[in-house]
């Protein structure tokens, strides 16, 4: 199965978001990647409750939320009330893991996990029979606007090192979510290494140097290409 793209929400223009929106929508993207930030776990707050509300009622897009905040408990409860399809939050800031993501399953949403670059995936191991997604995070959460933030080193390590541990416990069928810093030239080698899902941002999906379709085209030719690549070395 080839790899999802999930365009970034916050990476669109603040004016024209909308807009943005119907565009993806008939190009036929697999959904919408929903950053939810709360200003403390992560320092900026690009999208409030209100706007992804709004959307909500304007497109058909699955939406594949990923929750960077401290009181998950709140936000868990306003997504489920807004019948969002995909969630995910940070095991860093979670006190009841296990049981937020049963609450999360018993609503009907895929339940995930995200991790910070640095988070060992350890804390995966009692976890694996509740999640269907891991969301590895390759920058740090909520510094994607930031020009002297970049993709960590290790990036397409930890990926590699994430498909291994999934598979050796049984659980190939989890996916991987990649987001931060995923330009074109990084995803042959991301797919490659077992990424599933692709975060489309400002490197690769909106980047300036072309339209909203010639840069879906791109990514999904770079997708192919790792694809293959993943194949062959199974």
């Amino acid at each position: 199965m080839a790899p999802r793209i999930f365009p970034s929400l916050i990476c669109t223009d603040p004016l024209h978001r909308l807009d943005a929106v119907r565009e993806l929508e008939a190009l036929g993207v697999d959904g919408l990647h929903v950053d939810i930030l709360d200003g403390h776990f992560s320092p900026s707050m690009p999208l409030g409750l209100d706007t992804v509300r709004a959307l909500r009622q304007h497109t058909g897009l699955p939406f594949d939320v990923h929750l960077m905040v401290t009181d998950n408990e709140f936000f868990i409860e306003e997504m489920i009330a807004l019948g969002v399809e995909r969630l995910c939050f940070h095991v860093e800031s979670a006190l009841h893991v296990d049981r937020l993501l049963q609450r999360v399953a018993a609503a009907g949403i895929v339940p995930g996990i995200a991790l910070k670059p640095a988070t060992p995936l350890s804390v995966l191991e009692y976890l694996l029979e509740r999640i269907d997604f891991v969301l590895l995070m390759l920058i740090n959460p909520g510094f994607a606007g930031h020009r002297t933030e970049t993709r960590v080193p290790y990036a397409v390590r930890k990926v590699a090192a994430c498909r291994r541990f999934l598979d050796s416990r049984g659980a190939g069928h989890v996916a991987i979510e990649v987001d931060g810093r995923v330009d074109f030239d990084s995803i042959p080698e991301l797919v490659a290494a077992g990424a599933d899902i692709l975060v489309a941002g400002t490197r690769s999906l909106f980047h300036p140097a072309g339209t909203l379709g010639e840069n879906l085209t791109r990514i999904g030719s770079q997708a192919a290409t790792g694809w293959t690549a993943r194949k062959r070395d199974d």
